[in-house]
């Protein structure tokens, strides 16, 4: 069994829904190196999260933008954590909707997604700046 930790900085993104697998990848030399195991990716962060989903259609990350937005509009008057912005507590929670991290099984070097299937940021500030990752990588 092996395991690799590694911290992964991404660059900074719009507010949107954003793969970033190939990012990810690109920081992840070693994963040839491992015929069966697990992809743990963590964001570090309380106002941006990750998720996998569609790959191929720009349109659904658009339209994940703007479920998010009428599910937790942007009010300040609803919320009271507000010192950063009308983005901050809405921030938040869709990144408790959405989750701090994703696993994903490896095979044979590669991960071993659907064909459809990709890595996103989902940055929910207008302004977030670079993201930082933990990623765990074990197996065989």
């Amino acid at each position: 069994m092996k395991i690799i930790q590694k911290d992964i900085t991404l660059r900074p993104y719009s507010r949107g829904f954003h793969l970033v697998t190939d990012e990810v990848l690109s920081q992840l030399k070693e994963l040839p190196e491992f015929s069966t195991g697990m992809l743990h990716v963590f964001i570090r962060h309380t106002s941006a999260s990750l998720t996998v989903n569609e790959n191929a259609d720009p349109t659904v990350r658009t339209d994940f933008e703007t479920f998010f937005n009428r599910t937790v509009p942007e009010d300040t008057s609803l919320y009271e954590h507000t010192l950063e912005g009308t983005d901050d507590m809405t921030s938040h929670i869709k990144s408790s909707l959405l989750g701090s991290s994703v696993t994903i099984p490896v095979k044979s070097g590669r991960l071993h997604t659907g064909t459809w299937q990709g890595i996103y940021l989902c940055e929910h500030r207008n302004r977030g700046g670079s993201r930082q990752l933990t990623v765990t990588l074990w197996g065989i």
